[in-house]
């Protein structure tokens, strides 16, 4: 397993620093995704700059069939990478007993019996949200960690979705309901320890 932090070399004006706290806010404690031996690097990019739009905070990358890539298509990204927490796994056991740790619901993308809509998932709560190989979906072996399955509602002919259009709508509905209840009015939502990490990774100090 690898953890990064990534900050930025920007100049840290007050303005900035302030900023960087305000949107620390928004972060969301429990709202997690995992991705498994996704093949394109850039649509691991646009995953990462959506969930740095919605306040997510770790990203698991798990890779069990596929070497791990080099980078993750910086222009897709927009420097999203920078202000994420990656977690990189090769084995899937340790993956997601990871995200067991932070999540007490797990949801796979995938289409089975009882694959649930996507909107009638509570998205509220803790909860991780598991998007597999563009091919292939998720693997059997991930899906035995996961708490339920879902799937988003289609009427086309080609019943599916790019991953990073999959995660995107995927994510917006968390931050839908998510905003309903309240999670989004600017109040801390990351426990205090994790907080003072980030604004310490990020080049941002209370003074």
């Amino acid at each position: 397993m690898a953890l990064y932090f990534c900050g930025t070399n920007k100049r840290m004006t007050p303005e900035r620093a302030e900023k960087i706290k305000k949107i620390l806010n928004y972060r969301q404690n429990g709202l997690v995704v995992v991705m498994e031996n996704v093949h394109d690097p850039h649509n691991i990019s646009a995953v990462m700059r959506t969930c740095d739009a919605v306040g997510v905070q770790d990203i698991f990358v798990l890779m069990t069939r596929l070497p791990r890539h080099e980078s993750y298509g910086v222009n897709s990204a927009s420097g999203a990478k920078g202000w994420l927490t990656i977690h990189e796994y090769d084995n899937t056991e340790a993956c997601m007993n990871a995200v067991k740790e932070k999540c007490s619901h797990i949801f796979a993308t995938h289409l089975g019996v009882e694959s649930r809509s996507l909107y009638e998932l509570d998205l509220t709560g803790n909860v991780a949200l598991v998007f597999g190989n563009e091919h292939e979906g998720v693997t059997e072996e991930c899906l035995r960690y996961c708490t339920g399955n879902f799937i988003i509602p289609q009427v086309g002919m080609v019943q599916s979705l790019n991953i990073s259009v999959a995660c995107a709508i995927t994510l917006y509905e968390a931050f839908r309901q998510r905003q309903i209840a309240g999670c989004y009015k600017g109040e801390p939502q990351l426990p205090e320890g994790e907080r003072k990490m980030l604004l310490e990774r990020w080049g941002v100090w209370d003074q």
